[in-house]
């Protein structure tokens, strides 16, 4: 569904679902269009929309790779990864 896109007129349910605030309209064929995010918990709202973590888990690694050791390597590892990956993908293009 398109932000701001919204039918006139038309009446619309909401649904809350592991803290995330959905919209879908009530009425055939209308009804037939998916349930849209609005609104609700930030992580949860990044797992229903399918990302591995939200911006405040990432921002929570970040921190403690800064004082474990075993987590810092591994987050080195995954970034090397990343970035080889990315560059490949790019040299393609």
């Amino acid at each position: 569904m398109n932000k701001g896109k919204l039918i006139p007129g038309q009446t619309l349910i909401y649904e809350r679902a592991n803290d995330v605030v959905f919209a879908r309209y009530r009425d055939p064929p209308l009804n037939n269009i998916p349930r849209w995010v609005i609104g609700g918990n930030a992580d949860e709202i990044a797992r229903e929309q399918g990302n591995l973590f939200s911006y405040a888990e990432w921002k929570h690694m970040m921190k403690l790779s800064k004082n474990n050791k075993a987590f810092k390597i591994q987050l080195d590892r995954l970034l090397l990864m990343y970035y080889t990956i990315k560059d490949t993908e790019e040299e393609i293009k």
